[in-house]
């Protein structure tokens, strides 16, 4: 019989039902998916997020056991468990965990109705395959009407970050951060515009280092007007 050496350290005992269990039954009853792009703030309670990380830690000590990695005696991964768990809590995967970014907005007092772009935004999120990083640059354009909210540059920034801090696939990605916007600022047109290099194609797989994947979405008057869309894709600063 084979017997499995299991590494000693960073071994916490975990409660009888651990917070993801929680939560998900939480998510469950209410009849709410928990895909690994979906934020689920909301459904954290005080202290939940720690254990989460405990959780985490735990099960990916686990990983680097059946890795067969020795971190009892390996000084460089020995604290990798903990390690990981906080990048995923507290670090990459955060806008699934944190409510969206408090927003400040004011009235277009000054009815201003001409094309706004924003950008590039430095954007990183992760692929829902593989795990692998998505970095790139995203661009903003908005046509704002008189009854449209206007938000500061930051926010863009911080609103993109929030919803790319998750495991996702960028063709989704923008589509979310879209609806976010028009959400706020409620213009006659919206124009999202990402591109991004893949490390599931640059790390692994055909290991090719130049493919860059570019998308985009359109809606009201950028959709309905191509002349405007031009004028949006020819000031994009690249």
């Amino acid at each position: 019989m084979s017997v499995i050496a299991v590494s000693p350290v960073l071994r916490k005992e975990l409660p009888a039902e651990p917070a993801s269990a929680r939560i998900r039954r939480r998510l469950t009853d209410a009849g709410l998916r928990f895909n690994a792009n979906d934020n689920i703030a909301a459904f954290l309670r005080e202290g939940e997020r720690d254990e989460l990380r405990d959780e985490v830690t735990a099960r990916m000590q686990e990983v680097l056991d059946a890795l067969v990695i020795d971190t009892a005696h390996d000084h460089n991964s020995r604290e990798t468990a903990r390690r990981v768990a906080k990048m995923f809590l507290d670090e990459v995967f955060r806008g699934r965990y944190e409510p969206a970014p408090k927003v400040t907005s004011f009235p277009n007092v000054s009815g201003l109705s001409e094309l706004m772009i924003v950008g590039p935004l430095t954007v990183r999120s992760a692929c829902s395959h593989h795990l692998c990083p998505i970095m790139g640059r995203l661009w903003v354009g908005v046509l704002p009407n008189a009854d449209s909210d206007l938000i500061g540059l930051s926010k863009y920034a911080r609103l993109a970050d929030w919803v790319m801090s998750r495991p996702q696939i960028q063709e989704e990605a923008v589509v979310m951060l879209a609806d976010e916007l028009e959400q706020r600022v409620r213009p006659d047109g919206l124009a999202v515009v990402m591109e991004a290099d893949h490390f599931c194609m640059h790390w692994r797989g055909v290991k090719d280092d130049q493919s860059v994947m570019t998308n985009s979405v359109m809606r009201g008057a950028f959709l309905a007007n191509p002349d405007l869309r031009r004028e949006f894709l020819g000031l994009m600063k690249r």
